[in-house]
């Protein structure tokens, strides 16, 4: 991986988990120390963040980390639920033997993370990984590389929002995704999806740290 690789992907998961904070300025002076990329590498990095909505771009003035609200919470939960509904009902019809293999390997995964973080504490990076794994196992069969894509960028945008772990309500909701993957259930599966997103909405609200 070249520096500009592994800097983007530092910098990208950086922003997602909140070490560089939300609106938070980017000087690339100290980050080029921080990162170990020159100052044009960065800049490459960032207008490709800009370009994926991770970064604001402020002319002469630089660039600032993306801000987070309620109302872009709201916007990114509204998406997330378009592009899931639709990628599940082709990747349900479409899935075969083999799909259900990485559907099953992922949630075992991510069940066995979710096991752990009810008892000895979060770990958001690990989390995020196997919750990540095992949405995309769910749609992996939709035949749109395009649309996978889409929504792997989605998804890490809206995780910044999702840095609290909502407790076992969540794995439930994971577990049942799964059965409803095994059984080709799409429409219940679509309304476990909303159920289990509108619950993150409201978790991150409830915090009340977003305006």
């Amino acid at each position: 991986m070249s520096a500009g690789d592994s800097g983007y992907r530092r910098i990208r998961s950086d922003i997602i988990f909140g070490i560089l904070t939300p609106s938070g300025r980017l000087k690339l002076d100290s980050m080029k120390e921080d990162y170990g990329v020159s100052v044009s590498t960065l800049r490459e990095i960032l207008n490709r963040l800009a370009s994926e909505g991770f970064v604001v771009a402020e002319g002469q003035r630089g660039f600032e980390v993306a801000p987070v609200s309620i109302q872009n919470l709201q916007e990114l939960a509204q998406l997330r639920i378009l592009l899931e509904h639709h990628a599940m009902t082709e990747s349900f019809r479409a899935g075969d033997m083999e799909w259900e293999g990485r559907v099953v390997s992922a949630h075992h995964k991510l069940a066995a993370t979710e096991r752990v973080i009810l008892s000895e504490g979060d770990d958001p990076e690990l989390r995020k990984r196997y919750d990540s794994e095992f949405h995309q196992a769910l749609i992996s069969s939709c035949g749109s590389r395009e649309l996978m894509q889409t929504h792997a960028v989605v998804f890490d945008k809206y995780f910044r929002y999702a840095l609290q772990y909502r407790g076992s309500d969540t794995a439930r909701q994971h577990r049942a995704l799964l059965e409803c993957a095994l059984e080709r259930d799409v429409e219940k599966a679509k309304k476990i999806l909303v159920d289990h997103i509108d619950g993150c909405v409201a978790h991150a609200l409830s915090i009340g740290t977003l305006r």
